[in-house]
């Protein structure tokens, strides 16, 4: 499918996501990876603040609003909290958490997973896997939405992470 992956390997692509386990037979599956240079202990509080704004074009997803530069310190996220926030909104559901290795949440009929890999060398792999039910034309669009969204929060995160 166009734009169903950004930044990930085969093997990536591969595994196992949380997400996998909420959704069969998805219309849309993709995959989204970036490497940190940082190690996990350090990304995982970026990716659990994804419960704060979205991090990603804040111009489009936040109304203007900037997604926050400082960690608040959130408290470790839980099954039922809310996913996110856009735009002033509590949007979605967290419906799968490990803290420090996988966050799980659906969001407008989509589940996505985000899962830190530790590397060596106090390296990172971010990776984000979005799955969801929908009709083959509109899963085509919503890969490529996602593809310039997901990016930006991947990049976004990866930068904030290695600078703290």
């Amino acid at each position: 499918m166009i734009g169903d992956r950004w930044g990930v390997s085969d093997s990536e692509i591969l595994r196992s996501y949380p997400c996998d386990d909420f959704v069969t037979s998805p219309a849309l599956q993709a995959w989204r990876g970036v490497g940190v240079e940082a190690p996990a202990e350090a990304v995982w509080p970026w990716v659990a603040q994804v419960r704060l704004a979205p991090y990603s074009y804040d111009w489009i997803d936040n109304l203007g609003r900037s997604s926050p530069r400082e960690l608040v310190g959130l408290p470790e996220p839980q099954v039922g909290d809310r996913f996110t926030t856009a735009g002033g909104r509590e949007l979605g559901r967290i419906v799968s958490v490990e803290p420090g290795n996988q966050l799980t949440g659906t969001i407008m009929g989509a589940l996505m997973s985000y899962v830190l890999v530790p590397q060596d060398h106090d390296t990172t792999r971010l990776l984000l896997k979005v799955v969801m039910q929908t009709s083959r034309w509109a899963a085509i669009g919503l890969s490529i939405g996602d593809l310039i969204m997901a990016r930006r929060q991947l990049l976004n995160l990866k930068l904030l992470a290695e600078r703290h």
